[in-house]
């Protein structure tokens, strides 16, 4: 049980600094929920912080199950939980429009949290430090992965501080390295893993990379 998700960071860091030492190496949080882990890597580990945004694609009437996840890129790219739109029945029109609108959010996200600036032809050659603050279906830092992984990092590390122990094997095949802090069985939800899981807002995660820019 971490008490928020800045504690939470402060494990991952602390772990992550008996794995090796990364050179030329950059920490990637998907917002906006990993920002606060992310920074508290970034300024222990003294690395550079950034983000990688990536849109959770919900089921019609159920919009917390993922049917897929859109991830920014040139152009963006989206990942199919093909399963679960085949179990559901979900037709092409729905699909469409699901991706159109988080298209529009994910592009206002990029405007705010760093004014448009790309990111993906930056990774080429860099230890990736990819950070969360926990996984539930996995398809956002799936989709987050495979776009990553196309830009030739030298390596990829995903760290989270809690996870389902069904999605190791999964990341474990999308990644160099991967560091889960807690695996609970049952799982019920990442927020069951923190004391205090308040939503993280856009000015958290605007101000915590904009102090990232500062020396550590």
């Amino acid at each position: 049980m971490f008490h928020n998700r800045i504690d939470a960071g402060r494990v991952l860091a602390k772990q992550l600094q008996t794995m090796g030492t990364f050179q030329d190496a950059i920490v990637l949080a998907l917002p906006r929920g990993g920002v606060p882990l992310a920074y508290e890597v970034a300024r222990i580990l003294h690395l550079p912080l950034d983000v990688i945004i990536v849109r959770k694609l919900g089921a019609p009437l159920n919009h917390e199950l993922a049917i897929g996840a859109l991830v920014e890129g040139e152009p963006n790219r989206v990942v199919w939980n093909e399963s679960i739109i085949a179990q559901l029945h979900v037709g092409k029109y729905y699909l469409n429009e699901v991706v159109a609108k988080e298209g529009q959010e994910l592009y206002r996200r990029k405007e705010r949290y760093r004014n448009g600036r790309e990111l993906l032809k930056n990774l080429s050659g860099k230890d990736i430090i990819l950070v969360d603050d926990g996984i539930a279906t996995g398809y956002t830092i799936k989709a987050a992965l495979i776009e990553i992984r196309e830009q030739h990092p030298a390596s990829i590390t995903v760290a989270v501080a809690v996870a389902p122990r069904g999605s190791l094997a999964e990341m474990k095949r999308l990644a160099d390295q991967v560091l889960i802090l807690e695996t609970p069985n049952p799982f019920w939800s990442v927020g069951a893993s923190y004391e205090n899981f308040d939503q993280t807002s856009d000015e958290e995660v605007v101000n915590l990379l904009a102090k990232a820019k500062e020396p550590f």
